[in-house]
């Protein structure tokens, strides 16, 4: 194997920015007024809604398949922002901004580092508060794609992934920066209310690890490489601790797929995973979905490519399911794998570049039948996968037949997570309709297919479902083909129960219209309004007459 030298240096280098960091953040902390936090905030506090990932806000009492239509819904308002969204906005209701009153506010992230706060009805384009991480003119910028060899992200690296909020009032965001020919990440924990760093913010992202694997120095440590690595999957609030998990820029080496956890009120680093720390790759990418969650507080990932010999006792974990949480071992508590599944083709497909697990991972609701707790996860073939929470499977080279169901190649090629509501599946495959299946007896129906009457090109969409309760669920798509010509997104509405389609942001000619597409951009409904990202803006969709 290789030895780089590299890796020593940008340790030293990031141990300097760590101490410089530490020190600055704190004294602009007290420097900074904070707000006593006033209770518990209710909203949309993390993508897709709750840590079970199923997409699925049912506190929708506004929007219904009845008013959902051109003549009564459209687009009121555009929230200009300086740079791409690829996170999904995030919802906070009756928040006191000093000096303006208490407002529902959406949070927007950019890849231009800027966190913004606005009216969440959309009619004023003037924040509430805009915080910045970067300075020009002190040599800190936001990361061109060129430096990490991709256009995936484009044209610059900053905010990438969605922040979480924690309900006391902090919102939770990772910033990538370039500081004098530094690559630098760092977790930033922000007054909801004013956009201030709250004490211990921001803390630099640099954890180590032993290991064999790509990037080791020579003493057997594996440094967190700023620059190789993607925070691509949402952040995720569990037990009072932040995760963040990361993958990689258009593979290029060196890099692993990482899940760290901070102390949400102090920002100390508790918890550091990396899934193949004897070998390379095993990105935690997730089409932007974030880790989920159970009700015992174990997180679920899933892994694309990458050297696996778990199943012989090894550390390493690629193309697979992982269960995390923390455990006593001798004495001490550690975060670390309880259980896995990893298909038998593993090695096909991380040969073939097919990457298990992009959709990342469903926590559906307890069961009736059949195993109590499934998990859902999907692959870049189309191939879908129930699992039993309590037994994931672990590893047969023969087959998958110790799972609770398999679908191979069910549809087509798949990037994006999907969403579950009312025992239904929702998938937005790449060239296919949006398509749904019922869940029978704990088990997809594959014969009981449901789809949309049109198409959508590559990577497909993200579905998002509002509803209240069971009634009036509407399942809302955000067509992003031509995100590579900054072309414009179109948003779709379909009734839950059949998809037949409602509405799209085309019917009503250039009035409801929005700004540039992005990639794997996700709708968010709150409070009878639907928010989309593009590449200079958050639009707003909601009843024309309210």
């Amino acid at each position: 194997m290789r030895i780089s030298t590299r890796p020593i240096r940008v340790v030293l280098y990031l141990t300097l920015f760590t101490t410089l960091a530490a020190t600055a953040g704190l004294a602009d902390a007290a420097a900074a007024p904070q707000l006593a936090p006033p209770g518990a905030y209710s909203g949309v506090l993390t993508y897709h809604y709750d840590n079970s990932r199923a997409g699925a806000n049912t506190n929708e009492s506004v929007l219904t398949p009845a008013n959902v239509n051109p003549a009564s819904f459209g687009k009121i308002g555009m929230l200009p922002v300086d740079g791409y969204v690829y996170a999904q906005p995030l919802y906070v209701r009756n928040v006191a901004i000093p000096g303006k009153g208490v407002h529902n506010v959406v949070y927007v992230a950019t890849e231009h580092d800027s966190v913004y706060a606005f009216d969440a009805s959309g009619r004023d384009p003037t924040p509430l508060w805009r915080r910045s991480f970067i300075d020009p003119e002190a040599g800190v910028t936001t990361v061109a794609s060129d430096e990490v060899g991709t256009y995936d992200i484009r044209p610059e690296i900053g905010i990438t992934s969605t922040p979480v909020i924690d309900p006391s009032g902090t919102i939770y965001v990772v910033a990538k920066t370039q500081e004098l020919g530094l690559y630098v990440q760092r977790l930033h924990a922000l007054d909801i209310a004013t956009g201030a760093e709250r004490p211990g913010s921001p803390r630099i992202i640099a954890p180590t690890l032993s290991g064999s694997g790509a990037g080791a120095a020579m003493d057997g440590v594996i440094p967190f490489n700023a620059l190789r690595e993607n925070q691509r999957a949402a952040l995720a609030e569990v037990g009072g601790k932040i995760y963040i998990a990361f993958a990689s820029h258009g593979d290029h080496p060196p890099f692993h797929g990482w899940v760290l956890g901070y102390d949400a009120k102090t920002l100390a680093l508790t918890d550091v995973f990396n899934d193949t720390p004897n070998g390379a790759d095993g990105g935690i990418w997730q089409g932007a979905n974030g880790p989920a969650a159970d009700a015992s507080g174990a997180i679920y990932v899933s892994s694309g490519n990458g050297t696996f010999d778990a199943d012989t006792g090894g550390p390493d974990y690629g193309d697979s399911v992982i269960k995390l949480a923390e455990k006593t071992v001798k004495g001490r508590r550690q975060f670390r794998v309880t259980d896995f599944f990893t298909p038998y083709e593993q090695n096909e497909f991380s040969e073939s570049d097919l990457d298990f697990g992009p959709t990342g991972t469903i926590v559906l609701p307890d069961q009736p039948t059949g195993p109590k707790h499934l998990l859902f996860v999907g692959t870049k073939v189309g191939t879908v996968y129930l699992l039993d929470r309590d037994n994931l499977g672990r590893y047969n080279p023969d087959d998958d037949s110790q799972i609770v169901q398999e679908v191979p190649s069910m549809l087509g090629m798949m990037y994006t997570p999907g969403a579950f509501f009312n025992n239904t599946f929702y998938f937005g495959p790449q060239n296919r309709p949006l398509l749904a299946f019922p869940m029978v007896k704990g088990q997809f129906n594959v014969d009981g297919e449901m789809t949309t009457g049109n198409a959508f090109g590559y990577p497909g969409v993200v579905p998002s479902v509002s509803s209240n309760g069971l009634k009036n669920g509407i399942v809302w798509a955000i067509q992003i083909d031509q995100f590579l010509s900054s072309g414009p997104a179109v948003l779709y509405a379909y009734d839950a129960t059949n998809l037949n389609e409602l509405y799209d942001s085309e019917l009503a000619g250039k009035r409801d219209s929005t700004g540039p597409a992005v990639k794997f951009t996700t709708p968010m409904v709150a409070d009878g309004r639907v928010y989309l990202g593009t590449q200079n803006s958050v639009d707003v969709y909601g009843l024309l007459r309210r």
